[in-house]
């Protein structure tokens, strides 16, 4: 390593050091007070309270309830962006720790409160550096991350102008499945495109002592479900990745009545545009042959959420390259999940690199997954986000 990557290397060390404790700080605060898609105004607020202290940032409101912030270097050069997502998830906090969230049916169950306090801790360590900068960077924290359906997140903060002037991205996420103190940076696609569908089954009620006279809706969709799970099996190549899940059934409430309507309701996980398009076609051709063997009349709605994010190659290698700088050989290429991020929106408009910082550690209780009540995060890992991602940034910028 040249002597000044050697310096730029030991000055973030130390800084990260320096702001770590009050990054902790933030992260309990937001673990205590999180709010829903859609709904972040006190975190919106907060963010923007500390970020007035540093002067020398532009920040402005976007995407509803999101701030961006700019950080000018003293010479002229590119801009990189670095996003963190903002948003809770619509479950109970079951952490049983002194910062267990204080708003009923609100929980920061997938790490964005980490996201927030982490690239809070990034904007101090590069604003004390800033003189050193050439080049623009552009933080963006971004709303309602977690309920696309109605509406991304990363698409309002597109259509405020958060990508405008900005060449490349890099964006963290928390990640339970990967232990803490490793930092996993890959090319190519690292997680899945997500569509939403629904299935509408109409048959024909009666009465349950009388079957002959209806059209079974629950039997319909119960065959359909089962013909569903060999999708994957059956009609995709095995070489390449796919998940058909049906998450939501509704049929029925008597007990001694045949409904006459049934709606399914699922999510599609895929890394190819292809497999993509073969699977809704195979999910429609089911359903409609199933319908009609059964008698029964089917509707079905597709809606796609995210894209695949899939991770420049150069981009990546450049991140890679600024992960070992940092922590050596704990940062490394890793498979990639079929979990979904609309980090891909901003992917399908500028080249960039979204990475996965380990928060699993047995040894401390850290293992239960993303989306459970009683997830939780081994908090040293913002360390190494936070060290990770200012590198990448400035490696970025060169």
């Amino acid at each position: 390593m040249k002597s000044v990557e050697l310096n730029r290397v030991e000055n973030i060390k130390e800084l990260a050091k320096r702001n770590y404790h009050g990054v902790v700080e933030l992260r309990r605060y937001f673990h205590i007070h999180p709010e829903l898609s859609k709904k972040e105004f006190n975190t919106q607020k907060k963010i923007i309270q500390i970020l007035e202290n540093l002067e020398e940032l532009e920040i402005r409101r976007a995407g509803g309830t999101g701030v961006i912030a700019d950080l000018k270097g003293k010479n002229p050069g590119r801009t990189i962006a670095i996003r963190a997502d903002m948003d809770a998830l619509a479950i109970n906090d079951e952490c049983g720790r002194p910062y267990q969230s204080q708003n009923k049916g609100a929980c920061h169950a997938c790490g964005h409160d980490g996201h927030i306090a982490m690239l809070l801790g990034v904007i101090k360590i590069l604003y004390d550096i800033r003189d050193s900068i050439s080049g623009n960077i552009r933080f963006i924290f971004q709303p309602s991350e977690e309920e696309v359906a109605d509406g991304s997140g990363a698409a309002a903060i597109i259509k405020d102008g958060g990508l405008e002037g900005v060449d490349a991205i890099i964006g963290a996420h928390l990640w339970q499945p990967v232990r803490s103190g490793i930092v996993g940076i890959s090319a190519g696609p690292m997680m899945a495109a997500s569509d939403e569908f629904e299935i509408a089954i109409e048959g024909k009620a009666g009465h349950a002592s009388m079957p002959q006279q209806t059209v079974d809706s629950i039997l319909t969709a119960s065959e359909v479900v089962v013909a569903l799970n060999t999708i994957v099996g059956r009609d995709v190549d095995p070489m390449k990745q796919a998940v058909v899940s049906v998450g939501v059934f509704n049929s029925g409430s008597v007990y001694n009545a045949i409904a006459g309507k049934a709606i399914l309701k699922g999510t599609i996980r895929t890394l190819d545009e292809e497999v993509r398009r073969q699977v809704f076609i195979h999910i429609k051709k089911i359903v409609e042959h199933i319908s009609e063997m059964t008698g029964a009349r089917c509707n079905i709605k597709k809606n796609t959420c995210t894209y695949v994010v899939n991770n420049d190659p150069g981009i990546a290698a450049v991140v890679l390259k600024a992960g070992k700088e940092m922590i050596d050989g704990k940062a490394h290429p890793i498979n990639p999940f079929m979990s979904s991020e609309d980090f891909s929106y901003y992917l399908q408009k500028i080249p960039g690199c979204f990475i996965f910082v380990g928060v699993g550690n047995r040894e401390k209780g850290i293992i239960y997954p993303q989306h459970h009540p009683k997830y939780d995060i081994d908090e040293n890992a913002m360390l190494c986000g936070m060290e990770v991602m200012s590198n990448a940034v400035l490696k970025l910028l060169e």
